[in-house]
């Protein structure tokens, strides 16, 4: 599948129009703890999805790291206020780029990191791990093979695609 630049469209509301979208992998957090040998070494994009049919419940004080100082935690209304319905995506990341050298595996072992409480910098996303069942998340990935493949132009019109349909950026995503 040749991807260049381009985003095509997607389906964010179900595991089976993420996968036609080229996305692999659809591991939960808490297999991810243990193993991450999986994920490939490479550059690509990455979400974290919520595939419950319960409403989520938020926790006050999440698992998140302090990195840098600052505190991950939000409030129970701000979290509330950003959950989207209809949708399995939460957060979507980019690992490797133009300026940066990191992989899926790199950059998604520092999510996990953080998630412990881990001082590492995976501050975005955040909002992950004030679910109560964040080890049940599942984490999804597109790796990126062709040198001219950019994961930031593949994140970011991911994320606009995400935002003509929900009106907004994933729950956990606090920047375009």
């Amino acid at each position: 599948m040749d991807l260049k630049n381009e985003v095509r469209k997607i389906n964010f509301k179900t595991m089976k129009g993420i996968k036609l979208r080229g996305f692999d992998g659809f591991v939960p957090m808490k297999e991810l703890f243990s193993n991450q040998t999986m994920i490939p070494s490479c550059k690509g994009v990455y979400m974290v999805l919520y595939d419950s049919r319960h409403e989520p419940i938020f926790l006050p004080q999440g698992t998140g790291g302090h990195f840098k100082g600052k505190n991950p935690n939000e409030s129970l209304e701000v979290l509330k206020k950003h959950w989207i319905h209809g949708t399995k995506v939460i957060y979507i990341g980019k690992a490797g780029g133009e300026k940066s050298s990191s992989t899926l595996k790199s950059r998604i072992q520092q999510l996990l990191m953080f998630g412990t409480g881990k001082n590492v910098g995976h501050y975005g996303g955040r909002y992950i791990w004030q679910l109560k069942d964040s080890h049940q998340l599942i984490v999804c990935w597109m790796p990126l093979y062709q040198q001219e493949q950019d994961p930031r132009k593949i994140e970011k019109g991911l994320i606009h695609d995400f935002k003509k349909i929900y009106h907004k950026r994933p729950f956990a995503n606090l920047v375009d």
